[in-house]
């Protein structure tokens, strides 16, 4: 490492958050490469036998082969866990990944999870689907209810899991309030920061236990990888990092490199994507079309006053409903947009837009979509970068494909 590198190391903490997302960094090859380099290499080499046993012994550090650890991968956990103030971070091929190592490192047989309603239809599935069938208990409760919460902790219960804002009824949890009551019964909480990311939203400062990233979505921002982490206490972050390097969901040095990228931009981005979001979602407010609009930034939201304590701005995403609408209705709209991508996908700069019911949670059966508020006529739209008036212009050609 070159005297600067270190003198700047010594200087990371007391950076900002928007100088911690570029500069944060690994140490630099003989090379003495500007931008992080990619290690594309699926193993390492020793030079003599007594320093590869201590790697793969001793776990002395050194890199031993890239379903375990990979330099480029190293430094985006660690840009990541500076950004989100935690301890540790390790990463995964996707956001499913994540989850799905966070449950098999910290959950067994017999345990109880609790997990909110309002969490991605993926998520749910990989529960009801797979983990009850493996003995674990799944009881799903209401994002906003923190006595429901309380009732349900009156029972032993080894994880709670939410996703704040909620994918897409933007219902959000008080993370403070409910990190308490799970201190107070020995449970860990699992907060998926996806929406907000750090620049908006720390769930740790907040007292959650750990974090879950699909990197896929803010943390690229351009839809080009798919990617997730898990971050929090090293004791916490440790089972996961064994189940990873032995299940082998690990996050490749390619992704780990744009995702390197996309942290450099993310916190203009964010503020971008909420400064637009919330212009788009006043002017859906107006529209005589539009039954709701559920999105954290506006005055209207039923827990304004819990947003302006936890989040820094309301995001990218919103959700709105259709008057008297339906199915049919929704799809009119969608088939007559054609400036945002018609796409499940969010968190990028390319506006898009989705029927949550038959695409992200179209594989839940109608009674869970109706738990989680997710009705035919809803629309969700994550807000890119382009132009609000052109975004405008594009609903109002939905809008006029309406025919009720």
């Amino acid at each position: 490492m070159m005297d600067r590198d270190r003198r700047l190391a010594s200087l990371v903490s007391a950076l900002s958050e928007e100088t911690q997302a570029i500069r944060v960094s690994g140490d630099r090859s003989p090379e003495r490469e500007h931008s992080e380099p990619i290690f594309t290499t699926s193993s390492f080499v020793f030079p003599d036998a007594a320093t590869m046993a201590d790697a793969f012994v001793n776990n002395s550090g050194l890199s031993i082969y890239a379903r375990v650890d990979n330099p480029t991968v190293d430094s985006f956990c660690q840009r990541l866990a500076v950004l989100e103030g935690a301890e540790a971070c390790e990463a995964t091929a996707s956001g499913m990944g994540a989850i799905l190592s966070t449950l098999m490192a910290h959950c067994q047989t017999g345990d109880r999870v609790l997990m909110s309603t309002g969490v991605f239809g993926a998520t749910l599935n990989l529960v009801k689907n797979f983990f009850i069938k493996y003995g674990l208990e799944i009881e799903l409760l209401s994002p906003t209810d923190l006595d429901a919460w309380e009732r349900a902790l009156a029972r032993p219960a080894k994880l709670a899991y939410c996703e704040t804002p909620s994918n897409p009824t933007i219902d959000i949890v008080d993370i403070e309030g409910l990190a308490a009551l799970c201190r107070a019964h020995d449970c860990l909480l699992v907060v998926d920061n996806c929406f907000m990311t750090p620049v908006l939203q720390k769930p740790l400062s907040l007292g959650a236990d750990l974090i879950i990233h699909s990197a896929t979505k803010y943390l690229d921002g351009q839809g080009r990888v798919l990617g997730g982490a898990v971050l929090g206490r090293s004791d916490l972050v440790e089972p996961v990092t064994s189940f990873i390097r032995s299940g082998g969901v690990t996050m490749s040095a390619f992704n780990a490199w744009i995702f390197l990228k996309g942290l450099e931009t993310l916190d203009i981005r964010m503020h971008a994507h909420s400064q637009k979001a919330m212009a788009l979602a006043q002017w859906l407010e107006q529209q005589p079309q539009v039954g709701r609009v559920n999105y954290a930034g506006l005055h209207s939201h039923p827990q304004k006053s819990l947003i302006d304590r936890q989040m820094k701005a309301g995001g990218g995403v919103l959700s709105f409903t259709l008057k008297n609408g339906s199915r049919e209705d929704a799809w009119a709209f969608l088939n007559a947009t054609c400036l945002m991508s018609l796409t499940a996908n969010l968190g990028d700069v390319k506006t898009t837009v989705c029927h949550p019911a038959t695409s992200t949670h179209g594989r839940l059966d109608d009674s869970d979509r109706e738990l989680m508020g997710i009705s035919e006529n809803m629309i969700r739209i994550a807000v890119g970068l382009e132009s609000v008036d052109d975004l405008i212009e594009d609903c109002e050609r939905g809008f006029a494909a309406l025919t009720y």
